[in-house]
């Protein structure tokens, strides 16, 4: 009587078919984990930049809110070890205030557009308008989110959002 060692054919493609129904199922389900956690971020990247607003324009009142998104940040890397200024205010994180690392190449998957505008009545910018949207559709990300200087996070699904204006529906 001979002895069988290791395994027959049909048990190994038995193994392999259970593996490949497996990941058939779990891939999908970490597909949209992974935009839902980057929405998230992006969300909350808004979010944190609404908050630096509103920080810049208590420190720096004759300028109003930031002129570029790089302002509020830490863009000489000076910020542990100096005063902040209107055009290094240290109030957001490098990545966010640069658009990601290298520069312009989005965080988390969305990337970043800020605007502001001067008032009617002096040099003072008293608008401010932050979009993000997905650096690839449905593969980083479903939604764009925006806020202005209402500092209410609103958005559009699905797609990208252009235009952030009070009809855009709110985050809630």
């Amino acid at each position: 009587m001979r002895k069988q060692k290791g395994f027959s054919l049909i048990e190994l493609l038995i193994v392999v078919a259970i593996i490949l129904i497996i990941a058939a199922i779990a891939i999908p389900n970490l597909m949209r984990a992974r935009i839902s956690a980057n929405e998230s971020s992006a969300a909350s990247g808004v979010r944190t930049i609404n908050t630096g607003e509103v920080s810049y324009w208590t420190n720096w009142p004759a300028i109003g809110y930031s002129v570029a998104l790089a302002d509020l940040g830490d863009a000489a890397g000076t910020c542990a070890a100096a005063v902040p200024t209107a055009t290094n205010a240290c109030v957001i994180d490098v990545v966010l205030a640069s658009n990601g690392v290298p520069a312009g190449s989005g965080k988390s998957g969305y990337s970043y557009t800020y605007g502001s505008a001067v008032g009617v009545a002096g040099p003072q910018f008293v608008t401010y308008h932050v979009e993000t949207n997905p650096l690839s559709l449905n593969q980083s990300g479903v939604k764009g989110f925006c806020a202005i200087q209402d500092a209410v996070v609103r958005f559009a699904n699905p797609g990208p959002i252009a235009l952030c204006d009070p009809t855009v529906t709110p985050l809630q």
